[in-house]
């Protein structure tokens, strides 16, 4: 038993020195960055990086959106932080996670989706997620450092950081997932216009939420604790038109509350692009790859409305200050 013991708090010591996902805790290897590896684990060295003091939040459904298309059109440096597969509850948790390491951030971009529309208060993870890696207390972390996977993950990056030029993740988080789904063949061909109106698996039924949408209610305590020249912006991304709820169901009813009470939670200080309507790029299938995942020219599109509810003046309060 002292054997295991002393051998754990030595597994223990050598992860917090090697700092395997680069949190920023005391390290003995110093290396920014991290090797090539998915968002999930990549988040929390992109997220505190202080060479980006804007950001973007989300899952697939904002991942298009370029930081450095964005840095062109507002001189703001973005990160993106996107991570497939969640929901409001993770997303939260990376928003704050950047937000704890940038106090002062220029701006925050959120892409809110149809599961943020879940009647459930305790917002769980759509999928597995290292909520652990992000959170701010010690011991979280202590005890997600006891799994094998992180445990070959301290192996990866020592081999990792002691290489000469060792190849690293990208730095501004982006991932242009367009070529994966070409891969499956062209938008245009047989099988493709089910993917394009059939609902995403995961996505909830907001008839669920009640009156009441929790998500609301914890995007509301971010708004209220951002400096006062952070700029926010939520998206509520587009959707196939053939996908979307049909008009006059209790399903789109509760689709537009919920709507409504994620765009009540941001005013007066944040401003809302809304692209879930019905426009003529949501009914164009070139734009969409399936219900719910758009193309590049309609990523190009939403990029340049984000881009001008960030120049613009919030309705009330100071006026915001100019990239």
């Amino acid at each position: 038993m002292a054997a295991t013991g002393l051998l754990l708090a030595g597994y223990l010591a050598l992860a917090l020195a090697v700092d395997p996902y680069d949190t920023g805790r005391p390290r003995l290897l110093a290396r920014d960055g991290v090797r090539p590896q998915g968002p999930r684990t990549a988040t929390a060295s992109r997220g505190r990086d202080p060479a980006f003091t804007a950001a973007i939040v989300g899952n697939s459904h904002i991942q298009l959106v370029s930081p450095s298309r964005l840095r062109e059109a507002t001189g703001l440096p973005f990160v993106q932080l996107a991570v497939p597969g969640t929901g409001p509850g993770e997303q939260l948790l990376v928003a704050e996670y950047f937000l704890r390491h940038h106090p002062h951030a220029r701006a925050l971009v959120l892409g809110v989706d149809s599961a943020w529309c879940t009647g459930d208060p305790a917002l769980p993870p759509l999928k597995p997620f290292p909520s652990w890696l992000l959170a701010d207390g010690e011991m979280g972390y202590l005890r997600g450092l006891l799994r094998i996977r992180v445990a070959a993950e301290v192996v990866n990056r020592i081999g990792w950081a002691l290489r000469k030029a060792p190849r690293r993740a990208v730095p501004d988080g982006y991932w242009d997932y367009e070529p994966d789904y070409l891969a499956l063949g062209a938008p245009d061909g047989p099988g493709w216009e089910g993917f394009r109106t059939r609902r995403a698996p995961d996505d909830p039924d907001p008839g669920s939420g009640g009156p009441a949408f929790p998500a609301a209610e914890r995007l509301r305590a971010l708004a209220r604790g951002l400096d006062p020249a952070t700029r926010l912006v939520v998206l509520f991304p587009p959707v196939h038109a053939p996908a979307r709820d049909r008009p006059g169901t209790p399903r789109a009813a509760a689709s537009a509350a919920c709507r409504a009470a994620l765009a009540a939670a941001v005013a007066p200080r944040g401003r809302v692009v809304d692209w879930s309507g019905d426009r003529p790029e949501s009914r164009d299938p070139a734009l969409f790859f399936d219900a719910t995942h758009y193309r590049q020219p309609l990523a190009r599109r939403i990029e340049a409305d984000i881009a001008a509810a960030l120049r613009a003046s919030p309705e009330r309060g100071t006026e915001a200050p100019r990239p």
